[in-house]
Parts: C-alpha cells; sequence; structure tokens
C-alpha cells in the first residue's frame, strides 16, 4: 500500500481507570490529539488496551468512553484508515467495533506493507518466551465456554465486577515497567528476533509494554513499544519512509 500522509500508532490508553473522574482527563487529551492529527493522518493503528475493560455481551456493551468513540467514527467516516489490535485488557472485545464503526480489529499480530517498508504490529501480551502464568489465564479467559458462562452474569454485575478486578490489577505492574530490562529478559525483543529468522521486517510495533521504547535489532530493523496514555502519553509515527516515537506536547 502506497501511503502519502502518515501512519499513527498508539496503546494502552486504558480509558475508564482508575475512576471516571481520572480517565475523562485523558480522554480529552486523547480526543483533542486525534483531533490534531486529523488533516495528515492517512492510517491509525490502536494497539490495544484502549480500555481498562471491555466485555460485549450480545445487546450491551460498557457504559461511558463517547467522545472517544465519536472522534474515531468521525475519523473513519472522513476516510481514515483505522486498525485496531485487542489488548489483554479488552481481549473480550468481538465485533462491535467493525459492526459500529467499520473498523476491523485483530486478536493476532499482523503483517503490513507500506511504502515497501514490511511492518509485524500487534498489542504484544504473550508473545515471546516466559510469562506462561498470563498465558495459561489468557487461554482461561479466551475459551468459549468461560464467555459464555461470563454473560450469564447481569451486566451490572459481570462489568463492575470485571472493572474492580482489571484496576486491582493495576495500570502499571510496578518497577519493572519503568526500566528497560535488557535483550535478554525483554520478552517482545526476543520475539521480535526470533521472528527475524523466519522473515524479514523492518518494523515492529507493539504496546502492552507501556514503556517507550526504541530499539534497532539490526541495521535494517528497528522495534518500536508505543509506550501508554496513562503517564507517558506517546505515540509512533510512520512518515512515509521512517517510523519514529514521539511525546503529547503539552
Amino acid at each position: 500500500m502506497k501511503i502519502q500522509k502518515k501512519i499513527y500508532f498508539a496503546s494502552d490508553q486504558h480509558f475508564g481507570a482508575p475512576t471516571k473522574e481520572a480517565s475523562k482527563v485523558r480522554e480529552q487529551k486523547f480526543v483533542a490529539w486525534l483531533d490534531s492529527i486529523k488533516n495528515d493522518v492517512e492510517v491509525l493503528f490502536l494497539l490495544g488496551d484502549l480500555f481498562d475493560f471491555w466485555f460485549e455481551y450480545k445487546t450491551a456493551v460498557p457504559k461511558g468512553f463517547v467522545r472517544v468513540l465519536g472522534k474515531l467514527a468521525e475519523l473513519k467516516d472522513s476516510g481514515v484508515e483505522i486498525h485496531f489490535f485487542v489488548g489483554n485488557h479488552d481481549l473480550w472485545m468481538n465485533d462491535y467495533f467493525e459492526k459500529e464503526l467499520e473498523i476491523p480489529t485483530y486478536h493476532k499480530p499482523k503483517e503490513f506493507t507500506f511504502n515497501n517498508k514490511k511492518f509485524l504490529i500487534g498489542h504484544g501480551d504473550g508473545l515471546g518466551p516466559g510469562d506462561k502464568g498470563y498465558k495459561r489465564m489468557k487461554k482461561v479467559f479466551t475459551n468459549p465456554l468461560s464467555k459464555w458462562l461470563y454473560r450469564w452474569l447481569h451486566p451490572d454485575i459481570g462489568i463492575r465486577l470485571a472493572q474492580y478486578l482489571s484496576v486491582k490489577n493495576k495500570l502499571i505492574s510496578g518497577e519493572e515497567d519503568v526500566t528497560y530490562l535488557g535483550d535478554e529478559n525483554e520478552w517482545l525483543v526476543q520475539y521480535c528476533k526470533y521472528k527475524l529468522t523466519q522473515k524479514n521486517y523492518d518494523y515492529f510495533v507493539f504496546g502492552h509494554r507501556h514503556l517507550p521504547l526504541e530499539i534497532n535489532l539490526t541495521e535494517t530493523s528497528k522495534y518500536i513499544n508505543t509506550g501508554d496514555w496513562v503517564s507517558y502519553f506517546t505515540y509512533a509515527v510512520f512518515n512515509k519512509d521512517t517510523l519514529s516515537l514521539k511525546k503529547l506536547e503539552a
């Protein structure tokens, strides 16, 4: 795909946490940012955990986030191509975005090619070695039987319970999230290096880590983690031929 304008990447907004009041401030910043890029964005990638919790019942979705959803609808209707990758906090996203906003939703990393540059893009959870506890938990949470059983909870109970547990799990896990652990301990770095043994990619773009990272894997391949909109307010931009990290200006 030939890109004439810019591609933007953002992740880990965690809207709804830790409280509605605190979240609203970040929502307003994000909506203002979306509005600021509307004239030069051609493709927008949302790389997961847009919401701190999301569960789709057959006839109900979590209340709120009207400004964010409305701005995404506006961008989509204006011709911006938008892609959404499900994160570990909104992993119960089904087809609401696809039906309501016509935004495709992905549950696994996906390849894209823009201006002859190959990208591998995803949220980043459960990739690479280690983190076996989360990988087992994810299998349980995404099991069709688990989702079917959870739907039997009334939305007022199910959504409130999940929001409580999600916030209790913390937006950021702790000291590890603010420190680069080195190539050998960064699971996503290991994952990217492994993928390079199978196929060449110019760019790997992930979220989940909450730490803005820009790492040269080889002379021709780079890994970028988009950080978050909780502490860093960072995002990535592909400007026709180069990809770089940016920080929201005050």
